[in-house]
């Protein structure tokens, strides 16, 4: 499985250079000041097309405190490893929606927050996970639920399989928020 492709305004090959430094000097600087009056004064660089909040800068505290999940709901006990950072997650949000408002549909730039390599960490487990669950369905026949996965993740499983390669499978979406989850079922007849 390839990674998944932001869906999000312009891509770095749509925005000029000059364009896109900008954003993400701008993004920079945003996280910086976001993060510093949370009392974190960490270093943020640009990577490629990340924000890296440079996890030397930290203490283990505020490390943990970025990184830290939110309490499981009594239908998600036992399942911490699989839930994402709600801090980080919450702060790519705001740099997503934040930096991208009033902004000109061409010039809006997708943003990610990494710190200390947790999203290419989370993205290999979604992608495990994706395939665990393709092959379950395949041999079952039944639809497999994923539990406690963020808007973002569901996002990123629902890209991994859009791909041709699993057009006898389809995804949806049940539930409503803070409970909604991710369903991989066989493509019913006629469906697609």
């Amino acid at each position: 499985m390839s990674p998944p492709q932001s869906s999000m305004g312009a891509t770095a090959s749509t925005l000029s250079e000059s364009a896109l430094a900008e954003n993400q000097e701008r993004a920079r600087q945003w996280l910086q000041q976001v993060l510093s009056a949370m009392g974190i004064p960490a270093a943020v660089q640009v990577v490629g097309e990340t924000l890296e909040i440079e996890a030397a800068s930290l203490t283990t505290a505020q490390k943990q405190l970025l990184l830290s999940k939110a309490p499981p709901s009594p239908r998600e006990l036992g399942q911490e490893e699989d839930r994402s950072p709600v801090v980080l997650d919450a702060l790519q949000y705001l740099a997503n929606t934040l930096l991208n408002l009033n902004q000109p549909e061409d010039q809006q730039q997708a943003y990610t927050l990494e710190l200390d390599g947790y999203r290419q960490r989370r993205l290999q487990e979604l992608q495990d996970m994706a395939t665990l669950a393709v092959n379950q369905v395949r041999a079952s026949g039944q639809e497999y639920e994923f539990q406690a996965l963020s808007a973002a993740e569901r996002r990123q499983i629902h890209t991994l399989l859009s791909d041709p390669a699993y057009a006898d499978l389809e995804t949806v979406s049940r539930g409503k928020e803070p409970d909604r989850r991710l369903v991989i079922r066989p493509v019913r007849e006629g469906a697609k």
